[in-house]
């Protein structure tokens, strides 16, 4: 059956794949991001190579007047949103909270959280009004433990997993479902965003072993999503065969 899944932060990696992978499934995709450009060819190739229909959303998840506004202006067949991924979300420096930049702390929170926040008591209503609906907020083994330097990124990620707790208790009366997917490390824009357009850093992170890609997070969502109604998954921690946790990864060479 034909579903609609609104997608945050769709321009780029895990939330692109997504994209891909439901519209392969005739799914009508909502995407969302802040860059037009992005937006408008995810669009173009979505549409032209599967069978689906896809709406573009263009704003920042941090202003949460430009949230409602983008939310409020779909027209109502499309408001029957079911399926919420909250994907939009970024690490910003690593350095020692001594040293930390409070720029890089407020990007991190502002998205990772109230970004999170804003999306979520959008739609949230919506659905219920609709008496279903599915919400996955994509976390992190950074929300399970803290590594080394990542103090406000790890603290960002640890509200996502608490947030995500408090959700599957509040909507429990209503029917829909909340789950967390926590992804280990994976090779996208993330180290790039994370080291603020170093790329020679940013590949080094991903050095001698095979990390995850998108595509990987994008078939356990699309997995996640697509269990009998009866079933949900609260919480799932992936990372690759290499990693043990947020911080013990084993390189070769």
């Amino acid at each position: 059956m034909k579903r609609i899944i609104l997608i945050t932060g769709a321009t780029a990696g895990f939330g692109k794949a997504m994209a891909i992978k439901f519209a392969a499934n005739g799914d009508d995709i909502i995407i969302t991001g802040r860059r037009t450009n992005r937006l408008d060819e995810l669009k173009s190739h979505l549409e032209s190579n599967y069978n689906t229909s896809v709406t573009c959303l263009n704003f920042d998840v941090r202003n949460e007047e430009e949230v409602k506004s983008a939310i409020n202006s779909l027209p109502d067949p499309q408001k029957k949103i079911d399926i919420l991924v909250n994907n939009a979300g970024l690490a910003s420096g690593l350095d020692p909270i001594q040293s930390g930049s409070s720029e890089d702390w407020n990007k991190m929170i502002d998205t990772n959280v109230k970004g999170l926040l804003y999306v979520s008591q959008a739609i949230i209503p919506l659905m219920i009004e609709n008496k279903t609906g599915h919400i996955i907020n994509i976390g992190s083994t950074a929300g399970k433990e803290v590594y080394p330097n990542g103090n406000v990124y790890c603290a960002s990620k640890h509200a996502v997993d608490a947030i995500t707790k408090g959700m599957r208790i509040d909507l429990l009366p209503h029917g829909i479902k909340v789950t967390q997917i926590a992804p280990g490390a994976a090779n996208t824009e993330f180290s790039t965003v994370r080291f603020h357009g170093d790329k020679e850093r940013a590949d080094a992170a991903y050095n001698g072993y095979q990390p995850m890609v998108a595509e990987d997070i994008a078939e356990l969502v699309f997995y996640a999503s697509s269990l009998p109604k009866h079933l949900c998954i609260n919480d799932m921690v992936v990372t690759s065969l290499a990693q043990a946790n947020s911080y013990l990864i084993h390189r070769e060479g």
